[in-house]
């Protein structure tokens, strides 16, 4: 399935230039992630402008995508891999005992005396201060996700703070922003090889550009046994505002030059095009897009699990210290007192800092006084 046989090939002027879409006509979304044929849908945009959408459903899972190992059972045993983002010795690893043992001295502790591995289920309550997280496959669950079909440029653009949504792979697995760290939670959502893992309402979505892991993975010294395969040329997905992503490298192998903050830029995808603005991955983890330049639709993702992001019992994702959902405690209330969503409260927090955030930077963001910001959230330990 691609946009061009669903007849969503009307917009490939903006999305992309000939390259990508000839890349698209060839694979396309992957018809095993699918369920039904992608749909034109009127929609609006987050600015308010009504628009037009592709909107398709699918599966918790392609059919065909391997994915794990997450969390090991043992300290004898590897697992997945982690982006450590502490002060000392940040970088990606391998989750083994050598790691662990590293964790513990930073104060984590996520095993016991006989080396058994602390694991917490992401769906249900904690039982550890300190835990390798995991979710179980809900094979029922489905996710609908939306994108503009004539990508708008926003007057600025927008952070992706930590598992803010950020596309849907031509795969058809939805994109999202670096995991939540271990600093500030406590706990360790682990990743499979590929950078993904199984959210808490049961379905798998990516923390990094997949098809273009390897290297960056070769890099930091881990070995990889990521199942997609590499190309830093091709086209990875979408981001949410409809813009194409992209590998490291251009369709012909160069370097891209003139990258925004966003790592995006608009240049041609072929030789003698005209230039599309388009994203790149980074070489460094998590390799994606740090803010979106375009404009999103309204409700661009929901799904029918009873939890997790974008379902109807919370926006939250994984990681999170006290619930499933992954929302900090109290930032329900604090939410509803300072009259914003969840999510917008989170991401605000998340992006002046974490737990270490300038609550005076928060509320700026949030259009609030520092006061009512200070009154609303919990007091900090």
């Amino acid at each position: 399935m691609n946009f061009h046989r669903a007849g969503i090939a009307v917009a490939a002027v903006v999305l992309s230039a000939p390259a990508a879409m000839a890349q698209a006509e060839a694979d396309g979304f992957n018809p095993s992630a699918l369920v039904g044929e992608p749909q034109r849908v009127a929609c609006t945009l987050e600015t308010g402008v009504e628009a037009e959408c592709l909107e398709f459903t699918v599966k918790y899972k392609p059919d065909d995508l391997e994915i794990g190992p997450f969390c090991p059972a043992t300290i004898e045993e590897a697992g997945g891999i982690w982006h450590w983002t502490g002060q000392e010795a940040p970088g990606v690893y391998r989750i083994d005992g050598g790691f662990l043992a590293f964790l513990a001295e930073q104060g984590y502790v996520m095993y016991d005396a006989e080396g058994t591995v602390f694991i917490d289920d992401l769906q249900g309550e904690r039982r550890y201060d300190n835990a390798c997280l995991a979710a179980a496959q809900a094979e029922e669950v489905t996710v609908t996700m939306r994108l503009p079909l004539s990508p708008v440029m926003a007057e600025t653009p927008t952070p992706l703070g930590t598992v803010a949504k950020v596309g849907v792979g031509l795969d058809g697995v939805p994109i999202f922003a670096d995991a939540p760290t271990v600093e500030a939670t406590g706990n360790m959502p682990a990743l499979d090889d590929c950078g993904g893992h199984v959210d808490p309402g049961g379905w798998y979505h990516w923390h990094a550009t997949a098809s273009d892991i390897t290297g960056l993975l070769s890099a930091a010294g881990v070995e990889s046994a990521c199942a997609v395969p590499q190309d830093p040329t091709a086209q990875f997905g979408y981001a949410f505002d409809g813009f194409a992503l992209y590998g490291h490298l251009e369709p012909d192998g160069s370097t891209p030059v003139g990258l925004d903050a966003c790592n995006g830029h608009a240049a041609p995808l072929q030789e003698g095009g005209a230039p599309v603005y388009h994203y790149h991955a980074s070489e460094e983890f998590p390799n994606l897009p740090g803010c979106l330049v375009g404009v999103v639709a309204e409700g661009n993702f929901t799904t029918t699990a009873a939890q997790g992001i974008g379902s109807a019992g919370g926006q939250g994702g994984p990681g999170g210290p006290n619930g499933p959902g992954g929302v900090p405690p109290g930032f329900d209330a604090a939410a509803e007192a300072l009259g914003v969503p969840v999510e917008t409260l989170v991401r605000a927090v998340q992006a002046a800092g974490g737990p270490q955030a300038a609550l005076a930077d928060v509320a700026e963001a949030l259009g609030v006084s520092e006061a009512d910001m200070r009154a609303a959230l919990p007091a900090r330990r």
